[in-house]
């Protein structure tokens, strides 16, 4: 019989890295992303797509998981989804918001314009780099010539 020199932990943590999705972008609290969530019904599968606003992202590793609200019909719907379940197909970030919070509950009282969040300018999606404004141009105007 041949023997494991594999320990508990280390076991663990080979099945939980083959079980991590590896196609999640980079995104946080207050962006707005599409989630492709696989359905099966009866024998057929389809994929839903759910646009809204993160306001939650906790855990980590495959416990990983995200709220994500949107307002239909005027009535808001929050879904909660685990990121590396095998019933996301893919997820993909449409604006970056700009937010001071991790758990955006305020946002549950709020509807129409007043749910809005401001948007932060990305110049690199695949890098965590900001854009910055750019400095005014200091040029010095010609000066004007007296006519009479």
């Amino acid at each position: 019989m041949k023997q494991n020199n594999m320990t508990n932990e280390q076991i663990l943590s080979y099945v939980q890295e083959k079980q991590k999705q590896k196609n999640i972008p980079d995104f946080r609290s207050g962006d707005t992303i599409i989630v492709h969530n696989k359905i099966i019904e009866n024998n057929k599968s389809r994929i839903q797509k759910f646009e809204g606003v993160v306001i939650r992202r906790r855990g980590k590793d495959l416990s990983e998981s995200i709220i994500v609200r949107k307002e239909s019909g005027g009535i808001g719907v929050e879904r909660t989804f685990q990121l590396h379940s095998p019933q996301i197909e893919k997820i993909e970030v449409i604006r970056y918001g700009k937010v001071r919070r991790a758990f955006l509950s305020y946002l549950r009282d709020r509807s129409g314009k007043s749910a809005r969040i401001k948007e932060r300018r990305v110049v690199n999606p695949n890098k965590k780099t900001v854009a910055k404004k750019a400095a005014p141009n200091k040029t010095k105007a010609a000066p004007k010539s007296a006519s009479k």
